[in-house]
């Protein structure tokens, strides 16, 4: 089982572009033997301390295997759709872990 975090941050407008991108890949996700745990948006009185730009969305997902995260990121019907998601996210951080 392998843990994936992401800290996304969205260009400034383009939310709605994201949420379109978000709408076709979040379902792929199951397809792939991966849970998306939970998707965040938090706002700023959510934030105790923070050494870094405080991202528009956090997501945590877990996958059976890497091979099953390696094929959801080369799934044909999510690649159509990739440059919505290039023309809304300015950066992400991507986590990778594994459960103890």
């Amino acid at each position: 089982m392998i843990t994936i975090t992401q800290l996304i941050y969205i260009i400034e407008g383009q939310e709605q572009v994201f949420d379109e991108f978000e709408s076709v890949a979040m379902p792929i996700i199951a397809k792939y033997n991966g849970r998306l745990l939970f998707r965040a948006r938090l706002t700023e009185d959510n934030f105790i301390e923070s050494h870094i730009d405080k991202p528009y969305e956090i997501h945590l997902v877990e996958f059976d295997s890497q091979q099953d995260f390696d094929n959801f990121k080369q799934d044909e019907e999510r690649k159509k759709f990739l440059h919505l998601k290039e023309q809304s996210i300015k950066a992400s951080i991507l986590i990778q872990g594994t459960q103890l």
